[in-house]
């Protein structure tokens, strides 16, 4: 958690905010950890970041970063602003595709709505992108990925926790990696905190 004004203690909306954002359950396949948070963005702030691990492979990954301004923000229309990054591989062929970004899309706001988070302002992009070696590397088989970046305003004063905006990137991240929906009885876990320990790895 990061407070980005030297003095001021964070307001109870954001220790809450936050308290959900530390303690959430995820599905196995997330590998959820605490992330720095960006400076200088908003007053308060607050990061994760996941990897969604299937049957030992990194298949997707992706960012939480949750800001919060008290006096208020007109470009988020509220004092809340999340912002999301999920990312996946994806099979070559499909990204020729037209459809694919409208699906991404749909795929954030069916899981925001599906959850029933509350929510304002949203807003983002999809990309789709290929990629194919030659020469020396020719060898390498075709990679191909599809990236969601979006932002939305939860309406956490309304008595909603974040709990269900942070089911939803789960539900996302799980989504454009192509896993199945959690299968019922399966229990989930909680998260890891520790931030120091994403240097060593990629990215």
């Amino acid at each position: 958690m990061a407070a980005n004004s030297d003095a001021a203690p964070a307001p109870d909306a954001f220790r809450r905010a936050v308290e959900d954002l530390m303690s959430a359950p995820w599905r196995p396949e997330l590998q959820v950890e605490e992330l720095p948070a960006p400076q200088r963005i908003a007053p308060y702030s607050a990061a994760i970041t996941a990897d969604v691990v299937a049957n030992g492979d990194d298949v997707g990954s992706g960012r939480f970063v949750l800001l919060h301004d008290p006096a208020g923000n007109a470009a988020w229309q509220g004092t809340f602003r999340c912002v999301t990054f999920a990312r996946a591989d994806l099979d070559p062929e499909m990204v020729t595709d037209p459809l694919l970004a409208g699906v991404g899309w749909s795929w954030l706001i069916d899981a925001l709505d599906g959850h029933g988070a509350h929510y304002d302002a949203p807003s983002g992009t999809v990309t789709s992108v290929s990629s194919e070696s030659f020469g020396g590397m020719a060898g390498e088989p075709s990679r191909a990925e599809i990236e969601v970046r979006a932002s939305w305003t939860p309406l956490l004063e309304e008595g909603a926790g974040l709990n269900p905006h942070l089911a939803a990137w789960a539900e996302l991240l799980c989504t454009l990696a192509g896993l199945p929906p959690l299968a019922a009885g399966v229990v989930m876990m909680p998260s890891r905190r520790n931030p120091q320990s994403r240097s060593s790895r990629r990215r």
